[in-house]
């Protein structure tokens, strides 16, 4: 009996989880489709000939007796030519062609194609007949956007001879190449192919992480940088900023192509991002960013098991640019909801549940998914690298870092921003505590920074941290005993602590300027900053109050040097340096 032809009925439904029994001969994360809407579905659990299916759609209306057809195929998406600028829901349904279908609101059980059918793109191929192709080789590039040349691969599962090969216009349904596989067969290349949500893409060699993904945020790029391949967690509690950062990350990060899930996030941020993305331009090209972005849209009010699939789905598609050879950056907002999504579904099957009621295979589930991430040699000839870096928000209730969901990911991830509640409130903006966060890439990315942005970078870095580290021992002291009692030279170092805290970490996400901030602008701010510093201690050595050295003209020009153009940086910040010497030396000789 085919796959097609094997069917079932629904014996209980509860809630996205439905029961069908007869379906003896599926296999695990099998798709169904339930119901007279074809309502699609996946097997998450095998009893005899029961299947347990979580449904990615409202399940009311469904009822016992109800007809389930198996597909006899793996929850798949679909790769190829016409994924940037896409919005798709947590199952690769585009949201834009479902809503020209049903209107605003989505009718259950409507479909349509992932990819564009009617769109002809123009191939041009890069192997001629007769040549010998194995997995991940490039047979052929489009023009997909004015910012991504799409760079069509021979599937993970063909090697062979190619035996025909077009140039011109085609759709995804069309082929563009014929290879003749060792084994004889001959074998249709088109525009796109399918794969498995849930099966890592395959490559050659895992490569270590040593070069920086710039994010352009100056907390981030200079004390808890990421790695492109590596992975990041944001948790923070309720208005800490953690989508804010994401649409940060998302907007300025070093990286080809983004990849924008937002499961189950309320569906007033994700209209803003639907609303703002396609309006931003590329800060290295002047496009629209949207010509380099895939976004995937799942918000709290759609089904609850979407979520647990739309996290798959995005990390294929990251996966699926990098084996192009792109540097891929994937914002994942947030796991939290996700991992409520794994609870209900758990907890709907009966399963014994583990701390906060969370299944007891939440660290693995997280695990897989982050380890996904790296900087890989791609499948095919030559030395390709691409790279998926991970940046996933946690949304811990009550900002509480002790719960399962931060726990686990802290166990898998390499870099974590602690957004910092007492921060938010006090409008610090990004609310990332310096004291609690860390990056283990420092050590990796320290050759590449002393490189590419300046040889005393890494000691500038520690010099500052050094100065906050000491501003929070003082601190405690003045709680104590009170500002009067602290000596010069510490009130020295409170005021350029304050200085690193206001003047340089806190930076405007809306601002046209200060919302980027290139790594030569960084290194000069702090330089300068750390430089006041230097001569505000000489100048208390020699007995000058610290009140008499906050009088300095300088200083107000230090605290606006984030809002400088780039291209005025080293013109303004000259002039400043030359008069901070020349201030200092002044009130040194009155002294």
């Amino acid at each position: 009996m085919s796959a097609v032809q094997r069917t079932g009925k629904v014996t209980r439904v509860a809630g996205c989880l439905v029961v069908a029994s007869g379906m003896g001969g599926s296999r695990m994360y099998e798709v169904v489709k339930v119901g007279e809407l074809n309502l699609i579905g996946e097997i998450v659990r095998l009893e005899g000939d029961k299947a347990y299916i979580q449904v990615y759609e409202e399940t009311s209306g469904i009822s016992p007796g109800d007809r389930v057809l198996a597909t006899g195929e793996p929850l798949s998406v679909e790769l190829g030519v016409g994924l940037l600028k896409q919005i798709y829901d947590g199952v690769q349904r585009p949201l834009p062609s479902l809503r020209e279908q049903t209107g605003d609101f989505i009718r259950r059980g409507a479909a349509a194609p992932a990819l564009p059918r009617d769109v002809k793109w123009d191939f041009t191929p890069t192997v001629k007949p007769g040549e010998k192709v194995e997995p991940g080789d490039i047979i052929g590039t489009v023009p997909e956007t004015a910012l991504i040349t799409h760079r069509v691969l021979v599937p993970p599962w063909v090697k062979g001879e190619v035996s025909e090969v077009y140039e011109g216009k085609f759709t995804v349904d069309e082929p563009v190449a014929r290879v003749k596989t060792d084994a004889g067969e001959e074998v249709e290349l088109k525009l796109a192919h399918r794969w498995p949500v849930r099966e890592p893409r395959p490559y050659k060699v895992r490569l270590e992480p040593v070069t920086p993904l710039l994010t352009g945020q100056r907390i981030i790029d200079t004390f808890f940088p990421i790695a492109k391949g590596g992975t990041a967690a944001i948790p923070g509690g309720f208005g800490t900023g953690k989508t804010v950062m994401q649409h940060q990350l998302a907007q300025w990060a070093d990286a080809n192509v983004i990849v924008y899930i937002g499961c189950g996030e309320r569906g007033n941020e994700m209209t803003e991002m639907l609303e703002r993305f396609p309006k931003l331009t590329d800060p290295r090209t002047g496009r629209p960013l949207m010509e380099r972005t895939v976004m995937i849209a799942n918000t709290s009010n759609m089904p609850v098991a979407a979520r647990e699939a739309s996290v798959y789905t995005g990390m294929t598609i990251a996966e699926y640019f990098r084996d192009q050879g792109y540097d891929v950056a994937l914002m994942a907002d947030s796991t939290s909801r996700w991992a409520e999504a794994l609870r209900e579904i758990s907890g709907r099957m009966e399963e014994m549940p583990g701390e906060e009621g969370f299944p007891p295979y939440l660290g693995a589930r997280l695990a897989e998914f982050y380890e996904r991430a790296g900087r890989v040699v791609t499948l095919g000839r030559g030395e390709r690298i691409g790279s998926v870096s991970v940046v996933g928000a946690v949304s811990p209730p009550g900002g509480d870092f002790s719960e399962p969901v931060v726990q686990n990911t802290l166990r898998v991830v390499k870099v974590f921003w602690a957004l910092d509640t007492a921060l938010a409130f006090r409008r610090h903006f990004p609310a990332i505590n310096w004291l609690t966060s860390y990056s283990l890439y420092l050590d990796t990315l320290t050759d590449w920074l002393k490189r590419h942005i300046a040889e005393d970078w890494p000691d500038l870095r520690k010099e500052a941290m050094a100065i906050l580290q000491k501003e929070a021992e003082l601190l405690e002291i003045v709680r104590l005993v009170g500002p009067d009692a602290l000596p010069e030279t510490d009130r020295a170092t409170l005021e350029a602590a304050r200085m690193i805290r206001e003047d340089y970490l806190m930076q405007h996400a809306y601002h046209p300027v200060d919302s980027y901030c290139p790594p030569h602008k960084m290194y000069r701010m702090l330089k300068i900053i750390l430089r006041f510093n230097a001569r505000m201690k000489e100048a208390v050595n020699k007995g000058i109050p610290v009140s008499k050295i906050l009088k300095l003209p300088v200083k107000d020009e230090i605290a606006r040097m984030k809002i400088v153009p780039y291209d005025k940086v080293d013109e303004v910040y000259d002039d400043i340096e030359r008069k901070l010497d020349q201030q200092f030396n002044e009130l040194l000789k009155s002294a």
